[in-house]
């Protein structure tokens, strides 16, 4: 089939007379309002028709023009009855009281939306100057239809005609006599379009489309004049419009996809270039942004975030969005695989930034606005303090709260509170962590005597038995001799009892003030010596602090030694790396010390160990997990060991 074939099945599809094609969208979707803005600069039409009634026309068009900065167009209605008290003299109750019951009334909105069809019509009118009539029922209590929808991503690989005719079988029949009346003054409003235009495009919702060609066949057939009186509700209206800015915190409440996914595309246009595949390319864009604001928010202290795990988050994303059968995920399922995949520390950078809009005003200009709303799931705070129920005029499928469970990130009022709080005479370790690097000291040094056995291991020549292995190098070395050579490995002597653990090295001493000795609770705990970031410069709950580790020293079985960092013996070293190692050889009964670092030791720190009769034995930092390394720099600092009950319930999952 040949594109000029498919133009005219489409264009055969979506006709409804010579003069009259309709389009019918998704509400919402970023997809189909690029569909929208590409299917009019393709086309020449001498008027756009839209599905909104003609008392917002004035209010909807200004509003449109300030977009990228989103607000709504609010309709307070008010039904003007001769037989009203005002009117007979009866002016019992204030102003203010009327006034209210009209807040707390249901009203209508239209959600001046950058990804809503509509909006991105109108939009393109404006600029190219095409005549727009607002065709849709004036009504008080307006009744929305909408149901659940296939994914409006598929219409980014299938035409909308075929997206519209395989919706068709779906949708079902309206059953209220408002929506009935609704689709019928639309199709009779659509012949009158046709007595002054030549081509007029109307865009509805898919909802939407068949009945309303169906009620103008009918029409067609029985070729009787409509009078609009004939319809409920298209006089004796007194309709108060009016136009809102809205909190930037509930944005999401408004737009109809991510307000991070709706900036992108609005940067697209701003650009021109195409945002065909906005809606995909914005997750992987929205990653990227929350692994650069995680890492500018932890610094050293986050976990080490590389492309192939954000290629493993996007992918146990898409697994999930097929679970659910769509195309695209939504929130929770981005927020989850990326908690599932990188932990609650990224996921809820991401949860921050999905929310974030960044072609906004002020936010502290529009939370004290005068003419700012705050919004939710079909309520609304209106300026003054009263609530309404509020009824979309274009709306989107339906939405449900769905629960995910991330500690949130305490803000300052919280944490200075916390901090005064703090009593300074006692504190304690968070057990969980304590069992995590007690076994990561137990991997040490078995590390480290693996390597002591290499250094004192020796080979000799095949005779009874192979020993620890057969010695490939040796072999081939002496080949001309054709003997085997086999390895032997004499038992382990001595003991390791003490580990020296350097995480950030060289350590700036301003980065790491906390420096303290832990003494063990009990037998399966080491003695503890180390410097870290201090825990009250992050609280992250009541009596709750982290720090990070720069560098530590374990002594395993636990002894009682002095204050490493108050020791008058120790006072000869000049960094804190040399303390620690130069208390690990004060302190350690054997000869060897196990040393965790970047590189190697240098020769000063091999004399310092030599001074005390004692060797360092290397083991390399990168010879650990990246993450594991993060996980376990981190030490939360409990202020008492009743804090214990319920620090599960602040501290974050790694």
């Amino acid at each position: 089939m040949t594109s000029n074939d498919s133009d005219r099945i489409t264009k055969e599809v979506f006709q409804l007379s010579d003069r009259i094609t309709v389009l019918p969208i998704v509400h919402g979707s970023g997809q189909f309002a690029q569909t929208v803005v590409n299917w009019l600069l393709s086309h020449q039409y001498d008027c756009v028709a839209i599905p909104l009634p003609q008392s917002f026309q004035t209010q909807v068009e200004s509003a449109t023009l300030a977009l990228p900065i989103p607000s709504v167009v609010v309709q307070r209605p008010r039904t003007v009855n001769r037989d009203d008290g005002w009117m007979n003299g009866d002016w019992s109750g204030s102003n203010q009281d009327r006034e209210q019951d009209q807040i707390d009334a249901d009203v209508n909105y239209v959600p001046i939306d950058p990804c809503q069809g509509v909006i991105a019509a109108i939009r393109v009118c404006l600029g190219e100057h095409i005549p727009r009539a607002f065709i849709d029922l004036e009504s008080e209590q307006f009744t929305p239809f909408s149901s659940v929808l296939p994914d409006p991503y598929a219409v980014r690989k299938v035409s909308p005609d075929k997206f519209a005719t395989a919706v068709l079988p779906a949708i079902p029949r309206p059953e209220s006599e408002q929506i009935n009346e609704q689709i019928h003054y639309m199709a009779t409003q659509l012949k009158k379009l046709e007595e002054s235009y030549e081509q007029i495009l109307f865009i509805t919702s898919v909802q939407y489309w068949p009945w309303i060609r169906e009620a103008y066949l009918d029409s067609i057939q029985n070729d009787a004049p409509v009078s609009p009186a004939e319809f409920k509700g298209t006089e004796f209206l007194d309709l108060v419009t009016e136009t809102f800015k809205v909190d930037p915190r509930t944005y999401p409440f408004l737009l109809g996809e991510l307000p991070f996914i709706t900036s992108l595309y609005e940067r697209a246009r701003s650009e021109l270039v195409e945002s065909e595949d906005t809606s995909i390319d914005g997750i992987k864009e929205l990653l990227l942004a929350a692994r650069s604001s995680y890492q500018s928010d932890m610094g050293h202290r986050g976990r080490r975030i590389t492309l192939t795990h954000l290629s493993k988050c996007l992918q146990y994303i898409r697994n999930l969005s097929l679970i659910q059968r769509r195309l695209t995920p939504d929130l929770v399922t981005i927020v989850t695989g990326c908690q599932q995949i990188l932990g609650d520390e990224f996921a809820l950078q991401v949860a921050e930034l999905a929310n974030h809009y960044r072609y906004g005003s002020d936010p502290f200009e529009e939370r004290t606005s005068n003419s700012t709303i705050k919004l939710g799931i079909e309520r609304a705070v209106f300026p003054d303090g009263g609530m309404a129920k509020m009824v979309s005029r274009l709306p989107n499928p339906p939405v449900q709260w769905k629960t995910i469970e991330l500690n949130r990130k305490p803000n300052s009022k919280q944490k200075k509170d916390w901090e005064f709080k703090w009593n300074p005479y006692t504190q304690c370790s968070y057990p969980p962590e304590d069992q995590r690097i007690e076994n990561f000291r137990s991997r040490v040094f078995d590390r480290a005597k693996a390597i002591l056995g290499n250094d004192l291991a020796r080979t000799e020549k095949f005779t009874t038995s192979v020993k620890d292995g057969i010695d490939i190098r040796d072999t081939l070395r002496h080949w001309h001799e054709k003997e085997i050579y086999v390895r032997v490995n004499p038992p382990n002597r001595g003991q390791l009892d003490a580990c020296v653990m350097l995480f950030d090295c060289p350590a700036d001493p301003r980065e790491y003030p906390w420096r303290t000795t832990w003494f063990a609770e009990h037998d399966q705990e080491s003695t503890l010596a180390f410097f870290a970031t201090h825990f009250a410069d992050e609280m992250i709950g009541p009596g709750i602090g982290v720090g990070t580790y720069g560098g530590a020293l374990f002594l395993f079985p636990p002894i009682p030694i002095r204050d490493v960092w108050s020791d008058a013996q120790l006072d000869y070293a000049t960094t804190m790396e040399e303390r620690l190692i130069a208390a690990a050889c004060l302190h350690s009964r054997g000869r060897e010390i196990a040393l965790v670092s970047p590189l190697p030791p240098g020769s000063g720190w091999r004399k310092l160990a030599k001074r005390y009769k004692k060797r360092l034995i290397h083991v390399p930092l990168s010879s650990f997990g990246d993450e594991s390394i993060q996980q376990l720099r981190r030490v939360h600092v409990l202020n008492g060991k009743e804090v214990r009950s319920y620090a599960e319930e602040f501290i974050r999952k790694p």
